[in-house]
């Protein structure tokens, strides 16, 4: 006879890290610790997603999904296209940024659809992430697409940091081509960083490294 937990693991045993377990989980993951340590655990759920069909690193749709019982929550999509190109910090960066806008849709006055007013600027920056249409300092704080750069001493850093620190990895990654990758043919190096330890090392850009200290995958 097998004993469970009522959750439908035998007892005693540990569920199986799948693929999907480890991917969505650790996003999840991500999201409390954000939502605790930026928004005041004011923020309720949300459905994760990852979406590629967008020329962006995220979004945010409020009320997008339901269930049989009538129940409504949002969604917040990841692109995984871009998680080979871009640290964990700055993927993260984009979670916390559409979080902003899960802030704003259920406790600010957001505009029409896809511009991002002051508002929302005023929400970004209490978290410690700037916004800027160029993604970089100088940029324009709102606008109808925008991205943005993170505080080095904001709050955001420092959950950030803390959250890299206890081990968060995004352990699966997108093996397609993505935007920023059109050096790939030209025989330019990449630089490649531990999420852990920011050991670096230099490769081709389609190379898949991991950092023999820490056991992780090294991003480029």
């Amino acid at each position: 006879m097998c004993i469970t937990n009522g959750k439908g693991f035998q007892e005693g045993a540990m569920p199986e890290l799948t693929p999907t377990r480890a991917t969505y989980e650790a996003f999840q993951h991500a999201y409390d610790r954000f939502n605790a340590g930026l928004f005041e655990g004011r923020l309720p759920h949300c459905l994760i997603t990852m979406q590629r069909g967008r020329r962006c690193y995220g979004y945010f749709s409020g009320a997008r999904w339901g269930n049989a019982a009538g129940g409504v929550t949002d969604e917040i999509a990841l692109n995984p296209t871009h998680f080979r190109t871009r640290t964990p910090e700055q993927v993260l960066s984009t979670l916390a940024h559409e979080m902003v806008h899960l802030w704003q849709h259920h406790f600010g006055s957001p505009s029409r659809r896809s511009y991002h007013n002051a508002e929302w600027a005023a929400g970004m920056l209490a978290v410690g992430l700037v916004p800027s249409d160029t993604g970089e300092p100088g940029g324009r704080v709102t606008g109808q697409r925008m991205s943005h750069y993170v505080e080095p001493k904001g709050r955001f850093a420092s959950v950030c940091r803390d959250l890299l620190a206890q081990g968060f990895v995004i352990e699966w990654m997108d093996r397609a081509a993505s935007a920023g990758e059109s050096s790939e043919r030209s025989g330019k190096r990449t630089k490649y960083v531990c999420g852990r330890c920011r050991l670096a090392a230099w490769a081709k850009p389609d190379a898949l490294l991991k950092c023999g200290a820490c056991d992780l995958p090294m991003y480029g």
